[in-house]
């Protein structure tokens, strides 16, 4: 089935059904065993079909990307230093897929997955997800065999601008009762990433929530009207 798996660079409807069943094993409660075997499993599929993951469509990266991160922090540790290991490896195998020139596709999932774990994933950032960024860190400057690339300081910019994410979402935290404030914070890092049409309306999205939550439906439909601008506009420069 491997030719059919990647026609459309893994973009068809075989390689979805597969994938979904692989997803469903992260999304569920699992044994330590189990998972152990699922994280073996996934590092066989990206190797046999990188394309899926760093051409086309970034559905599937993104997803993948979003639940090993949820891993990284696991209260287990072999959990989270297996986690860490695999989104190292999906990073380390995109930078090779490109000829060792950057692991672009991977660093901007990983960054939007942790801007939409922050709303969904509560005690994020602390500890023990530190602690992760940390081993992917020191596999990083540990591999010899990239260790004269752009690699290494490549992966901890990524981390670093995790980081900045996340002490951002601690100042959200202090002003959570401050409706006005909380959301000029979010305005704040939804701005800071105008270069980034993805993360920006990643931020938006979130703010719009907010305003739904305390009942703001005009400002949360300002946000939707501002991410559909975007959009449109995104479109607009890739000629679509």
């Amino acid at each position: 089935l491997k030719n059919q798996l990647l026609t459309d660079h893994g973009h068809n409807p075989l390689m979805k059904k597969v994938f979904d069943v692989y997803l469903c094993f992260l999304q569920k409660n699992q044994s330590e065993t189990a998972l152990k075997n699922v994280f073996s499993a996934l590092r066989a599929l990206i190797y046999k079909f990188p394309s899926t993951f760093y051409e086309g469509r970034a559905d599937m990266c993104s997803a993948l990307c979003y639940e090993i991160l949820k891993y990284c922090n696991s209260k287990l540790s072999s959990i989270r230093n297996e986690a860490s290991q695999l989104l190292y490896f999906l990073m380390r195998n995109n930078f090779d897929y490109t000829g060792k020139k950057s692991f672009v596709r991977t660093h901007l999932q990983v960054i939007i997955s942790v801007s939409q774990l922050i709303a969904d994933v509560v005690g994020i950032g602390g500890t023990r997800f530190q602690q992760s960024l940390s081993i992917i860190n020191n596999c990083a400057n540990n591999d010899r065999i990239i260790k004269h690339t752009t690699f290494p300081s490549d992966v901890k910019d990524l981390t670093k601008r995790i980081r900045t994410v996340l002490m951002a979402t601690a100042q959200m935290k202090e002003h959570e009762n401050d409706p006005e404030m909380l959301v000029d914070l979010q305005y704040s890092l939804a701005k800071s990433y105008a270069s980034t049409p993805e993360l920006r309306k990643t931020w938006l999205d979130s703010m719009a929530r907010i305003h739904v939550k305390n009942g703001d439906l005009s400002e949360a439909a300002m946000c939707y009207v501002h991410v559909a601008a975007l959009v449109a506009e995104y479109l607009t420069r890739k000629g679509m």
